[in-house]
């Protein structure tokens, strides 16, 4: 084994952090069933696509990334009016679970949706992880959406850094996001607040 293939295997144990045994018993309704459409939100690093594609797959059901409906190749962004035509196609489908903090699909997704898992991690955990991560994928050069890979330029040089961007944005989500929750197109969803790394579940302070 290489030095490179080593601090790869070193940084997917680190950046993995919490075991997903037993999601569905940790995200379900009152009545002890699981939701038929979830959406997983929170700061880039906080690892809304490790947990909604566990979730999902544990119940079985579809999972979708926003971000591979969003990028084209070259990292181009898709016409907005193709993205929520896109999203929408995919939300009228029974049972999914959907990640992505996309404002300009959110109307199509969280109406659809049943519960939001909120991940509202700790800044020095959501950088680690971010940290951790551009560090893997850069290492491994690994293909993410229609051919869009990271570079260690990209992710540590760059003004278009996915670390700077998951700094800048921890606070500003923190405070927005119960706002949101908050509006009465929303009121339908329940809302799972993840604080813990761990995935314990807080009640929403909204």
């Amino acid at each position: 084994m290489n030095a490179i293939e080593t601090l790869v295997n070193l940084v997917r144990g680190v950046g993995r952090g919490a075991q997903f045994d037993g999601l569905k018993g940790r995200f379900c309704a009152d009545d002890g069933a699981p939701y038929e459409r979830y959406v997983v939100v929170g700061t880039s690093g906080s690892g809304k696509s490790t947990l909604a594609a566990a979730l999902a797959d544990e119940l079985g059901i579809e999972y979708v990334e926003l971000d591979a409906l969003h990028w084209l190749s070259g990292w181009e962004m898709r016409p907005i009016e193709e993205f929520r035509q896109i999203v929408a196609e995919s939300v009228g489908q029974e049972r999914w679970v959907m990640d992505g903090n996309y404002g300009k699909v959110r109307d199509i997704v969280w109406r659809r949706a049943q519960a939001v898992i909120w991940l509202d991690l700790p800044f020095s955990v959501v950088m680690r992880r971010i940290i951790w991560r551009s560090i893997d994928r850069a290492a491994t050069r690994r293909e993410l959406w229609n051919g869009c890979r990271e570079t260690f330029r990209q992710s540590f040089l760059s003004r278009e850094s996915v670390i700077l961007w998951a700094a800048r944005t921890w606070l500003r989500r923190r405070r927005r996001t119960p706002e949101i929750l908050a509006r009465p197109e929303y009121s339908h969803l329940d809302v799972f607040r993840v604080t813990d790394p761990g995935f314990g579940v807080d009640e929403p302070e909204i």
